[in-house]
């Protein structure tokens, strides 16, 4: 990657207040992108990736939404178009990853996380592809996660969600190459990252080859990768970052 490779390209990172999608906003930054931080209710978080966006070089403004709600994807891409004109890019990050076995999981809660990790994004993409179609190099980046493909205990929702995910990933490469709008999904896996509560059980048992844990940096960069000039013929694709614990 050149050092400004994303000058003058207009980003969304949608949960950008830490962790992964803190380290994608800046990496995006880093790139020369200007970015929209979303976070759900954490201003002074997002505000503090603004700042962290700016610092290393890009443009930065911050807009709060529920994306559970269906009427915020939309003003997401207003608010971008408001602050910076265009857009370019998309990375659908935001998600939660509750615990709970099938016999204790409510028609609620699997609703909550559906609605937050796979409906969001295909109601940002809808809501996105107007300015994107203007664009000359615009890609969408989703963000998935290792349990979507290799499955976990306790999480029949949040593997459900990512493995959705993953088609619709596809689906939208297909209906949207037409207008060379690339779309590719980065699942992570056994990232380092602070969490509010205790580590998923499944970390517990989960190795892989390089006998380390990533940092979300790594992701960063490969969502950064996809959304640049050098990554335009590929499309479709789930890009594994996780030490090689799941080879495919």
């Amino acid at each position: 990657m050149s050092a400004h490779e994303l000058e003058g390209r207009v980003a969304i990172v949608t949960g950008a207040s830490r962790n992964i999608g803190r380290s994608i906003a800046v990496a995006l930054g880093e790139g020369g992108a200007h970015v929209l931080v979303h976070a759900q209710q954490d201003r002074d978080s997002a505000e503090q990736t603004a700042r962290d966006v700016e610092a290393a070089g890009g443009r930065a403004a911050v807009v709060l939404g529920d994306l559970a709600d269906p009427a915020v994807p939309a003003r997401m891409v207003e608010s971008a178009l408001s602050a910076f004109g265009k857009l370019d890019i998309v990375v659908a990050n935001a998600a939660i990853r509750p615990e709970a076995s099938i016999d204790e999981l409510t028609y609620a809660d699997w609703r909550k996380v559906m609605a937050l990790c796979l409906d969001s994004v295909f109601l940002l993409a809808q809501a996105a592809l107007k300015p994107l179609r203007l664009s000359d190099q615009a890609s969408i980046v989703t963000i998935g996660g290792l349990t979507g493909h290799s499955g976990a205990a306790n999480r029949p929702h949040v593997i459900a969600a990512k493995a959705g995910l993953v088609g619709l990933t596809k689906a939208l490469a297909h209906d949207l190459g037409k207008d060379a709008i690339t779309v590719n999904c980065v699942a992570p896996g056994l990232i380092e990252t602070k969490r509010a509560g205790a580590d998923p059980k499944h970390h517990a048992s989960r190795t892989n080859v390089l006998g380390h844990h990533g940092t979300p940096q790594d992701v960063a960069a490969m969502a950064r990768m996809l959304a640049g000039p050098a990554m335009r013929y590929v499309t479709g694709q789930t890009i594994h970052v996780n030490g090689g614990a799941l080879m495919v």
